[in-house]
C-alpha cells in the first residue's frame, strides 16, 4: 500500500523523456549545454542537414528544453537548464522511493 508520500510522488515527464531520448536531439542538448550556438553552429558540429536540425530544435523549443535569442538574421540557441534540472530531480525522488522500498521490503518476511 502507497503511503501519501509515495502516492504524491511525480513521475518525469514522459513527453519530456521521449523528446531527449532522440540521439541528435540529446546531442543538441549537450551541445547547448556548453554554449549558446545558432543554426549554422549545430549544422557543422552535428553534421545533420540544416531542415533536420531545425525541426528536431522546434521540438526542443515547443518541449521548453531550449530557448531563442536572435540575433541580427541568425536565432542563437540557449539550453534552459531549469528543465532539465526538474527532470534530474523527479528522476532522483524516484530513485530514493525505490532505495527505500528496497530496504523495507529487506526487512519484510516473505510470503
Amino acid at each position: 500500500m502507497l503511503t501519501s508520500a509515495e502516492a504524491e510522488l511525480t513521475p518525469p515527464s514522459a513527453d519530456l523523456v521521449r523528446v531527449l531520448a532522440d540521439p541528435l536531439r540529446l546531442r543538441i542538448v549537450s551541445l547547448l549545454a556548453r554554449e549558446t550556438l545558432c543554426t549554422t553552429h549545430l549544422v557543422e558540429e552535428t553534421g545533420a542537414r540544416q531542415t533536420n536540425l531545425s525541426n528536431h530544435l522546434r521540438v526542443l523549443r515547443e518541449a521548453g528544453v531550449v530557448e531563442t535569442e536572435p540575433c541580427g538574421r541568425f536565432t542563437y540557441y540557449k539550453l534552459r537548464p531549469e528543465v532539465l534540472d526538474a527532470l534530474a530531480g523527479a528522476f532522483t525522488e524516484l530513485a530514493g522511493t525505490a532505495r527505500t522500498t528496497i530496504e523495507t521490503d529487506r526487512k519484510r518476511p516473505c510470503p
